[in-house]
């Protein structure tokens, strides 16, 4: 029998807020009521994009929260021999392409990534260097094929891979990519199911393609509705003024992203310590009452 396996995996740029802690609420619940085990990867792949301090934060936010994670903290930054060696298991099935592509030329023709370089299989590759770029970014060639998964949220998904695009799996400045760091790492990691927002949907059908070319398990994923705010419908997010959560206050933190996902509340819920709330929740999570649509906050 599989083990249930799922993971909160946060990038560094700033404290948890509330949009971030509903997406460690419910990947939480869900693996516990599975008896499955929950990880915390630090998608820090980004290095130019970490905050410093963030990291401990965060961490120091769960913890407040009774959001105990199983096993050690994953760093992304601790991985780039891992992505390399599935860079170069791509590049010899000839699903890498290098690109040369300037972001002003592709501003110019809006929509997803044209194939301009779609021929260029090999290259003179030169890192990025604090002076100038990298040669080429490497990109993920896709094909005409279609993913199709069902979203333990949001149900039945299909994506046409040519209206998507071709995808970055390493970029102008020699860092590897998203796409190309989550997959590697929840394989390595044994992830089973992603609870995540649904910012994120589109990317899924990019990253069950590189699951397929590089023989990975197919992970199951469920998409969270986001949180807008209520003037101009913007996800909530440190880019938007999203403020750090109060730790002081983790009961009602936690009752509240439990409405916000559309879970029962215990009698007395405010008076129950953490703990005690979160074994309720636990016992009653039912990941069909939440969402598919946004949660709107002022």
């Amino acid at each position: 029998m599989t083990t249930h396996i799922g993971r909160f995996a946060p990038s560094p740029t700033g404290p948890l807020h509330s949009g971030s802690l509903l997406a460690a609420v419910a990947s939480y619940l869900d693996a516990k009521s599975h008896q499955g085990q929950w990880l915390l990867r630090i998608e820090d792949v980004d290095r130019l994009r970490t905050v410093k301090g963030a990291r401990d934060s965060i961490c120091h936010s769960l913890e407040q929260h009774g959001l105990n994670w199983d096993g050690v903290i994953e760093y992304q930054t601790d991985n780039d021999d891992r992505y390399q060696a599935a860079l170069e298991q791509l590049q010899q099935q000839q699903r890498v392409f290098f690109c040369s592509c300037t972001r002003t030329a592709l501003r110019q023709n809006p929509g997803p990534y044209p194939g301009t370089c779609r021929k260029e299989k090999s290259s003179h590759y030169l890192a990025a260097t604090p002076q100038q770029p990298a040669s080429h970014s490497l990109r993920f060639e896709c094909g005409e094929g279609r993913i199709d998964f069902t979203d333990r949220i949001l149900g039945q998904q299909s994506f046409e891979l040519a209206q998507l695009g071709d995808f970055i799996l390493r970029r102008r400045d020699s860092l590897f990519a998203y796409q190309l760091a989550v997959v590697i790492d929840d394989a390595q990691q044994s992830v089973t199911s992603v609870v995540r927002g649904a910012d994120l949907l589109s990317s899924t059908p990019w990253q069950i393609a590189l699951q397929q070319a590089l023989d990975l398990p197919i992970v199951d994923y469920a998409h969270l509705p986001l949180i807008t705010h209520a003037d101009n419908g913007q996800k909530l997010s440190k880019q938007t003024g999203a403020q750090a959560i109060d730790n002081t206050a983790a009961v009602s933190n936690l009752c509240l992203t439990l409405s916000q996902l559309g879970q029962q509340l215990p009698e007395q819920a405010q008076r129950l310590s953490v703990n005690q709330l979160l074994e309720w929740a636990i016992d009653h999570w039912q990941i069909n009452r939440v969402s598919k649509t946004a949660l709107i906050v002022d």
